[in-house]
């Protein structure tokens, strides 16, 4: 079959650390190639090679060639690839103009308008029109992927980079993009799959990959490695995948020797948020008590994070009450004291799109506590190098920049950047989400340990994952449409659901175990 892509012993070193080292693979029209490792095996260093991106700073050695043409970039995080100021509709028809320059003037925009609509439909991105009219940030982080994708197909890519397609997603969403993707690969394009979810590399994949600290460990076709696999392990996925074991009765946060414990930290009233004139969210009265873990669940697109964000004061386009101790919550960043700051502090799952890329991470973790909370700065260094280091991560790690750390690490320095706040409430979105099993596990252990041992915290944990929910959660609330149509106890809610969703949830979370 005809190579559109080929690497041959290629290897990626900064600052003397080899990121990948004697990669080789062959790409070729029609396949979908996989690459499966831990966080920080070199999966997203190589697929980034293929599109002639590298580290800064980056020592390169080998050879990367395209005889099949341009390659397209789906990101773990598609919506840092569109551009917020502008509607997806205007974004799209700027590259379907430069395909069809050869036509007369008069017929060139109908036919930049129907290459847009044909690369949004075989992106499998229903209602075309109304997504068209739209900003990226209005969109779900499952729309956003597909116009993305529509990008890399009207620019005649022959070749499709997937970082982590499916990170963050329902099972029935996981099932639609291995479906879209296997779409993509029979109009004879190559697709290169970077993930760590061995059961989408089994459905999706023809060729696979193992990595591990930037090698290729095994290889081949994947009816021959899977029955077997030697090396796999490293990208198993985690226990907590499944509704696994359970939290106790009053959940493995809730704690009634603590000082404060079960007294209410958070309310949230009626809220309703909208983007533009379009409401998006409903919620009924939720409640945060101290040393709880509220966990929001449901499909892609069904407002959690949303919910998150106002949470924040992230997103002010709602109506609603917010209390946090009893006080009125501002709906704004901008309108928050420095306390209020301090008290509600997010961790976003794109770890890596939080960070300042040209300053040192250990001095960007050290600011909060300057900022919020007025901390000198030899203070706040030293209270950072001690924060990071319980949370697993070295100091000279941490004096990297963000580059130079793998997903699973960043996301643990952001996690400690917004404890170094001394948060009341922290928010965690999809923070283990597109991680490794191992990785995956030890953040939950992480989370658990700072609800059992930091005194006054609580925890509002947006995920996908029921087996994420069962491991921390006192409380689940369950997301559908924009509507809260699910509140309770952990254990009833996942043992006994009441609403005909949670059941549809809990059964398909079943089936893809």
């Amino acid at each position: 079959m005809n190579a559109v892509a080929e690497i041959r012993d290629l290897r990626v070193e900064v600052d003397g650390r080899a990121l990948v080292d004697g990669v080789s693979l062959r790409v070729t029209a029609g396949k979908v190639t996989a690459l499966v490792g831990a966080s920080g095996s070199g999966k997203t260093t190589t697929g980034l090679a293929l599109l002639g991106e590298y580290p800064a700073g980056a020592r390169v050695t080998g050879e990367v060639r395209l005889p099949g043409g341009p390659a397209g970039y789906v990101p773990q995080h598609p919506g840092t690839a569109l551009n917020p100021a502008r509607r997806v509709g205007a974004l799209l028809r700027d590259i379907a103009r430069t395909r069809v320059r050869a036509l007369p003037r008069r017929e060139r925009r109908a036919a930049a308008h129907q290459r847009v609509l044909r690369a949004l439909s075989l992106a499998q991105l229903p209602d075309p029109e109304a997504v068209l009219r739209r900003y990226p940030h209005q969109l779900s982080g499952g729309q956003q992927q597909r116009v993305v994708l529509a990008q890399a197909l009207l620019l005649g890519a022959r070749l499709v980079v997937a970082d982590e397609p499916t990170t963050g997603q329902d099972a029935l969403t996981k099932q639609r993009i291995v479906d879209r993707f296997a779409a993509v690969a029979r109009q004879g394009i190559a697709v290169v799959l970077l993930s760590h979810d061995l059961d989408v590399v089994r459905a999706l994949a023809d060729e696979v990959l193992v990595l591990r600290d930037g090698r290729v460990v095994e290889s081949g076709p994947v009816d021959r490695l899977w029955p077997a696999p030697r090396r796999l392990r490293t990208a198993e996925p985690p226990a907590a995948d499944g509704p696994a074991e359970l939290p106790a009765a009053d959940g493995p946060a809730g704690r009634t020797g603590l000082p404060g414990a079960g007294r209410e930290v958070l309310r949230v009233g009626g809220l309703t948020a909208r983007h533009g004139r379009t409401t998006v969210l409903r919620t009924s009265p939720l409640t945060l008590r101290v040393g709880e873990c509220l966990a929001v669940v449901g499909r892609s697109g069904s407002g959690k994070t949303t919910l998150a964000r106002c949470l924040a004061g992230l997103h002010r386009g709602h109506d609603g009450e917010l209390l946090l101790d009893g006080a009125p919550l501002p709906r704004s960043l901008r309108d928050r004291t420095r306390a209020q700051l301090a008290a509600v502090q997010y961790v976003f799952q794109d770890a890596r799109a939080a960070f300042d890329e040209h300053r040192p991470v250990l001095a960007q973790v050290a600011r909060t506590a300057v900022r919020l909370r007025g901390a000198a700065e030899a203070d706040a260094l030293a209270e950072a190098v001690t924060t990071v280091t319980g949370l697993g991560l070295t100091e000279r790690h941490v004096r990297r920049r963000p580059a130079q750390l793998s997903g699973g690490e960043l996301q643990r320095a952001a996690l400690a950047r917004a404890l170094l706040a001394r948060p009341r409430v922290l928010i965690c979105d999809e923070i283990t989400s597109g991680l490794d099993a191992v990785t995956h596990r030890g953040i939950l252990d992480t989370l658990a340990g700072l609800l059992r041992d930091r005194r006054g915290l609580s925890l509002v944990l947006i995920t996908h994952d029921l087996g994420t929910a069962a491991a921390l959660a006192t409380r689940i609330a369950v997301l559908d449409g924009g509507e809260v149509v699910e509140e309770g106890p952990a254990r009833r809610v996942l043992t006994s659901p009441e609403h005909p969703f949670t059941v549809s949830l809990l059964e398909t979370s079943t089936r893809a175990t």
